[in-house]
Parts: C-alpha cells; structure tokens; sequence
C-alpha cells in the first residue's frame, strides 16, 4: 500500500499498479459476488465485475423497473438475475446497494443469510454508523467492508466503458475472516476503481451526507438558484440568467478544473473574470463557512440521518423551479442534441459503437491555446 502526500498529509493509497486487476480475480477466484438492488450504484458496478470476469449475480425483486433494467442489461432470470434472498443464498460476498432506506426494510430478511464467512459490503458507510437507527447490525463471523465510489453508479460505468476510473475510498469495518483487507481491495479494483483510498465508515458517510448537503448538491443549488433569482429580479432573461448561471459552469469551467484543476480553468479564462473571481472568492468563502459548520454539527449529531430515513419513504417531493424549465430548453439547443449522426452515450450495458457521441455541428477543434503563465493566487 503506496503512502502518497496529499497536500503536505500522508494517505494510505492503493493503486491498480500494485494491486492490478489479475490480482483481484485471483483474489475473488472462489468467490460469488451477489449485487442486491440494481438502482443508482448497482448497475454499474455489477456490470463492471462482469465485464472484468468475476463471478457476479444481481439480487432485485421481481416485477419492478429495477428487475426490467437488469433483464435489459443482459442478467438472466434464474441464472445470474434472482430475487434478493435467494442471491444472498447463493453468495459469499454480498453487495448490499439498495437504498439507505431500501436497506433498512429488507435487513430482517438479509441478515438471515449472513452465514460465518461471508463478506457484507456498503458503498455507504450510512446503514453501519447509524445503527442504532437503521437496525443494520451484521452478525459475529462476517466480514464487513466498504467501497464508496467518488461518483454515481452512471459516472462509474461510463468511465470504465472510456477506460478510466472512478476514485473510491475503501474500508475495512470488521475483519472476520482475516481476509477482509484483500477482499475489499479486490473488489474495488473489479468495480472500475482508478484508486483508493483509506477511510472507515464514520469518516466516509460524514463527509458524504456534508458534502451531498453541500457543494455537490445543496449548495451549488442554492448559489445556482440565488444568482439565477438575482439576474431575473434585474430583468435578465430566463435563458441568460441560465446560461450564466448553470451553463457555462458546467459545459465550460468544470471540465477544465477536472482537467488540472482550478488555476488551470483560472488560466483559461480573461483577466477581468480572474480579477473578479479572486476579488470575491473569499467573501463566499466567509459567508458560507459557518453554514458548512451548522451542516457537519448536524451530520454528527446524527439529525440529518434521521431526517433522511423519515423523508426517504415519501413520495418525490423535489419541486419544478422554473430555473430547470429553463435549462431543459438550453439544453436541447446544444449542437450535440441537434445532430441526428449523434448517439446518446447513456446505454450502460453496451459499448458504445464507433463514432457514437459525435455530432455533424461540430464547431472548431475542440483544443485549448496553451496559456503562458499560471495564476497562483488562484484558490
């Protein structure tokens, strides 16, 4: 296990270098894996075991979306696709993906086959941490493990189709078997991951629940929707307000910051979008910290996972704001969504073929001028 300084801290990293992935089918040679739920997380990481030639079945209940999904996917009834029990009766490491609350109503019934053995494996560390609330507690002789993909299970299957990876962090909650360290490496080598990293279940659904409730999720929401309001309250169009809101965010900074980061998006963008940025920077920095502060409060006292089981079992209650009307029209007026030539890339049981994604409106080459200097004032 490599030692790597993040930023002048040491952190325990495992790489596909010195854990490759032939390692990883030695390792799960005897093994059969049974992904339960094929909702957000299961597809891709079930279909990136196969794919890597690991023995894989998908547990679902009969009858649902989810069920038809994974039949379309190419899981065959009674052969690798079966009802949740009968999978986890078959298996000796159990991918429990179903949702946080779809984990705690079907636990009585997998919790019966957990025999001595057999591996229990999270992408969340939620169902573990909050045990005294979600009634999630394994029993003696099980290993229990975690691999959280930095990402959704859509990104995860779509990078490894690319051939990347998607970054997760790992965990070894109990070691029962003496096993359990190579048996989550393993697995999270098959499921597509670029590398990973040392955490425990604590750590992992705190920064999670912080970051969902934050910059991920919540809080661009929130600054999307204040500029957003801000520039409509001024008179400015819906689809202006958007563009400069949401549009240019995503379809032009994000990517370059995932590129090489934010000096390198800073680099790319005119002086006078630098001079503003690094004039204000701080001051949403200052703004909103306490708020992060409250959020994290809250994650460790355990509220917002509460909130989340009760709210979970209710019907969708996300509202239409008319910023995301707006959005659904800039949207289809990308060239890419115009081009009959062009195939979406969201099949996540095929490879795309040749040529797929390409679009006949293609404007320019698509490359960057290389800047002469860097801003290392940048945040």
């Amino acid at each position: 296990m490599a030692k790597i300084n993040f930023g002048g801290v040491e952190e325990h990293v495992v790489t596909r270098k010195e854990f490759p992935l032939e390692r990883a089918l030695e390792t799960l040679r005897d093994e059969t894996i049974a992904v339960i739920g094929y909702g957000v997380q299961g597809p891709g990481q079930s279909l990136n075991l196969r794919d890597n030639g690991f023995r894989v079945i998908v547990g679902q209940r009969e009858g649902t979306r989810s069920w038809e999904r994974a039949v379309a996917d190419g899981w065959v009834p009674g052969e690798t696709l079966f009802g949740i029990e009968e999978a986890a009766s078959r298996a000796t490491i159990i991918e429990y993906l179903l949702s946080d609350a779809g984990q705690i109503a079907v636990w009585p019934a997998l919790r019966r086959h957990l025999t001595r053995g057999k591996a229990l494996y999270f992408s969340h560390g939620f169902g573990i941490t909050f045990g005294d609330r979600t009634g999630i507690v394994p029993p003696d002789g099980v290993d229990v493990i975690l691999v959280a993909p930095k990402g959704s299970g859509t990104s995860l299957r779509r990078m490894f189709l690319q051939g990347r990876g998607l970054n997760s962090s790992y965990a070894v909650y109990r070691d029962a078997t003496g096993r359990a360290f190579e048996r989550v490496v393993a697995l999270g080598i098959g499921v597509g991951s670029g590398y990973l990293f040392e955490t425990d279940f604590r750590r992992e659904v705190y920064s999670d629940l912080t970051g969902e409730r934050g910059t991920l999720m919540g809080a661009i929401q929130g600054l999307f929707a204040a500029q957003y309001e801000t520039l409509r309250e001024q008179g400015h169009t819906p689809s202006e307000a958007f563009n400069e809101t949401v549009e240019e965010l995503t379809q032009s900074l994000m990517p370059l910051i995932a590129e090489k980061g934010m000096d390198w998006m800073y680099a790319n963008c005119s002086t006078t979008a630098q001079r503003g940025a690094l004039d204000w920077w701080k001051r949403f920095r200052d703004a909103t910290k306490p708020l992060f502060g409250e959020l994290y409060a809250s994650v460790a006292a355990g509220r917002e996972a509460q909130i989340a089981i009760e709210a979970n079992s209710r019907p969708d209650y996300r509202e239409r704001l008319e910023m995301w009307q707006a959005g659904a029209v800039v949207r289809k007026l990308r060239p890419e969504n115009n081009c009959p030539a062009a195939e979406p890339l969201h099949d996540s049981a095929r490879l795309p073929r040749k040529g797929a994604g390409r679009c006949c409106h293609r404007i320019g080459t698509g490359r960057f001028a290389r800047p002469t200097g860097n801003r290392k004032d940048a945040p």
